[in-house]
């Protein structure tokens, strides 16, 4: 079985090709580009270098939301346009889910994505590895959700106080927060390496292995990107008082 993975909701831009067992190729780029200009190369590069055809793949996962809004357009309508040509099934990764996979395997620990919401919010939940019935699973303790930092860092300290265990935080939201991460948190934390801080194709394709085993899957045309806000342009038409179109279905994305 192999698996594409392909994550842009962030700054980074990942593409990974990915079997049940190893991981064949993992591609990152933080650099100045878009990801209209670095995906699709990305990709035929990645797949070249690890001799896969596009007909070998079985499965496309692609990151579902939150997160920036230009890059889950491109990340889906690339994913989608994929699957369908291939006939193959798209595992749709929550971009939160996705961000603690970097630290997959990890003991007695939570681990805090934050991505920069902007508008005084960020994109987070709080996670731990733990063991279950194939390992050491993915426990969601807060799912995804828009809110202040100052919300989730109390929160996550809580949280880790209660468990007595310590804290991992990672994202491009922890940088334009830590000043508040280190002034509340009371319990020991570490922020993420510059390797391990940002979205990878890998730590997606790794959390989507463990959805395709749960059998959460969907089809080309059933996937949509979860947005969870308006996007800019939105916000400002309706601040002028004009109509906001109806946000994409399945049928007309």
């Amino acid at each position: 079985m192999k698996l594409l993975a392909i994550d842009g909701s962030g700054t980074s831009a990942g593409i990974s090709v990915l079997t049940e067992s190893a991981v064949l190729a993992d591609y990152f780029v933080n650099y100045k580009k878009t990801h209209s200009q670095t995906l699709l190369p990305m990709i035929d590069e990645t797949m070249k270098m690890v001799e896969t055809e596009p007909a070998e793949l079985d499965y496309v996962a692609v990151c579902s939301g939150p997160g920036s809004f230009t890059g889950l357009r491109i990340c889906a309508s690339t994913a989608k346009g994929l699957a369908l040509a291939l006939n193959v099934p798209i595992v749709a990764v929550k971009s939160l889910e996705a961000m603690a996979y970097n630290f997959e395997g990890t003991v007695n620990t939570l681990i805090c994505p934050m991505m920069d919401a902007r508008r005084g919010q960020v994109y987070t939940g709080i996670y731990m590895f733990e063991e279950d019935a194939h390992g050491k699973g993915l426990t969601v303790i807060k799912d995804q959700c828009a809110v202040s930092a100052e919300e989730i860092i109390a929160e996550v300290n809580a949280c880790a106080k209660s468990k007595g265990c310590s804290v991992i935080f990672l994202g491009d939201g922890v940088s334009v927060n830590l000043g508040k991460i280190s002034e509340a948190m009371t319990v020991k934390f570490v922020v993420a390496p510059p390797q391990l801080l940002l979205q990878r194709g890998s730590s997606l394709g790794r959390c989507a292995l463990s959805m395709i085993e749960r059998g959460e899957v969907v089809s080309a045309t059933e996937f949509v990107p979860d947005y969870y806000r308006m996007s800019q342009a939105e916000r400002e038409k309706m601040e002028r008082g004009e109509e906001v179109p109806e946000r994409e279905t399945n049928d007309n994305f």
